[in-house]
């Protein structure tokens, strides 16, 4: 089952947790002492180290991950977090993939089933509401491009494309915008059985005339 059952207290301070995340050098250890380095110093802060774990930033000891390397870089910070939230809610997304898009009591509705009533109503609600934080912290874009890129593709399959060829619709446009298109003839001729040298000169004098001009 991979269903992060971590959960945040509260998700006012995720947004600053993550910055500050950004702002700091990775630690050796991710602990309580430096969550408070990092000025997080209430109980329920704690928690945000549970949310690292599930999330696979860090290790069962602290220690800091590959995807927490990853999200150090702030050009991709946001679509790695996209990537960790698919991965620890997987369960969540194959329900749906666009879970991201569902309200809150959609998502609580579905983690009940999914959790098949071991969590109480109040785990249920702060589990649902932490996944909605994370999730509009992170980037959805690339996200849902994905499905119509895939389905742009398997449709051209459909059409008899290939990949790498070039069919005849792709040689059409190809033609109007002035790009050579290839294409290939397999020509088959099946020769009378004659002996006389001027029904094969008929024969091919007539190809020439048709195909070759």
């Amino acid at each position: 089952m991979a269903l992060m059952t971590a959960y945040l207290v509260t998700t006012k301070n995720l947004d600053s947790f993550l910055n500050s995340i950004l702002s700091a050098k990775a630690p050796e250890r991710f602990n309580n002492k430096f969550l408070e380095s990092l000025d997080f110093r209430s109980s329920n802060d704690r928690l945000f180290i549970g949310l690292l774990k599930g999330l696979d930033f860090i290790d069962d000891s602290g220690v800091p991950k590959q995807r927490y390397f990853d999200f150090l870089d702030q050009t991709q910070s946001k679509r790695v977090l996209t990537q960790a939230v698919t991965e620890a809610y997987e369960d969540l997304f194959r329900i749906n993939t666009k879970a991201y898009q569902l309200s809150e009591e959609d998502v609580r509705n579905k983690l009940k089933t999914l959790t098949q009533g071991q969590k109480s109503e109040n785990v249920i609600r702060l589990m649902a509401s932490t996944f909605k934080a994370l999730c509009d912290w992170a980037e959805w874009t690339a996200l849902a491009a994905k499905p119509k890129e895939e389905s742009k593709g398997e449709k051209k399959k459909e059409d008899g494309g290939a990949a790498g060829g070039v069919d005849a619709v792709d040689a059409v446009k190809q033609h109007k915008h002035g790009t050579p298109a290839t294409l290939h003839y397999n020509i088959q001729i099946h020769l009378p059985e004659s002996r006389d040298p001027a029904v094969f000169e008929a024969i091919f004098k007539s190809l020439k005339q048709h195909l070759l001009e």
